[in-house]
């Protein structure tokens, strides 16, 4: 039986005040919390699932306590409109806060706001063999529940910093690119080895302060009528032009 003060710890990490007091984080689901007790990235504390997820996952075992729970104590701690099975509450990784840079694509995000959107962009830059991003303070916690489940275990492999980033601009010497709507058609870039690519919010774009500091502004080119991409779109099709021109 889920004791109600465990339940209310589970609840509490929904949120980020809670997650940085202890430095735990959830994730749910079978694939990816398999994943991430496969993987062995961020150590895991916990594990509460229905007795049909233990039958089926008996190798997947380690220092973590496991409790079987019944699906409605499983609805009580889930954030997921339909909960899956399983519910794992793991511990933040260490960072590595000041990564080489150099021969390497990284990217910048500046006020990226959607949980959803920083979980797809994590997970396309794992695709894209992107090691480190770069965001800025107001920018969706990496462990916010919606980005985790969007990630898929990406949020593992990727190296990811909060920062002032005008500070952070101006003392690095590699150049950098921002990404905008009047900038220099993608198609007409070449392929780049180095360089940090800055991704705008999701309605603002970038802000001054931060184009001003850039080298140079790229662009999608647009051939119909939509005001604008979605961030993690936009991502997506930046990074495949700039690694396969």
């Amino acid at each position: 039986m889920l004791s109600k003060s465990t339940a209310k710890y589970i609840q509490s990490l929904q949120h980020k005040k809670f997650r940085d007091e202890t430095g735990c984080f959830v994730a749910e689901g079978p694939k990816l919390v398999s994943e991430l007790l496969n993987e062995k990235i961020f150590p895991c504390a916990s594990v509460f699932a229905t007795k049909k997820w233990v039958t089926e996952n008996p190798g997947l075992s380690g220092s973590y306590s496991v409790e079987v729970i019944e699906a409605f104590e499983l609805e009580k701690i889930s954030a997921l409109t339909t909960p899956n099975q399983v519910v794992a509450i793991f511990k933040k990784s260490i960072l590595n806060e000041h990564p080489d840079l150099t021969n390497k694509i990284t990217l910048v995000l500046d006020d990226i706001q959607d949980p959803g959107n920083l979980g797809t962009m994590i997970r396309i830059a794992d695709w894209f063999g992107i090691k480190n991003i770069y965001c800025s303070p107001h920018t969706a916690d990496q462990y916010n529940p919606k980005v985790v489940q969007s990630t898929m275990a990406s949020l593992g492999r990727v190296n990811i910093l909060y920062t002032a980033l005008p500070a952070f601009l101006q003392k690095t010497t590699i150049k950098k690119y921002a990404t905008t709507l009047h900038g220099e058609p993608l198609q007409k870039t070449s392929a780049l080895k180095e360089g940090l690519i800055v991704i705008g919010n999701e309605s603002q774009g970038i802000s001054n302060e931060v184009v001003q500091l850039c080298d140079a502004q790229l662009s999608i080119e647009r051939i119909g009528n939509a005001e604008s991409l979605n961030a993690a779109v936009a991502t997506g099709i930046i990074l495949y032009q700039l690694l396969h021109a």
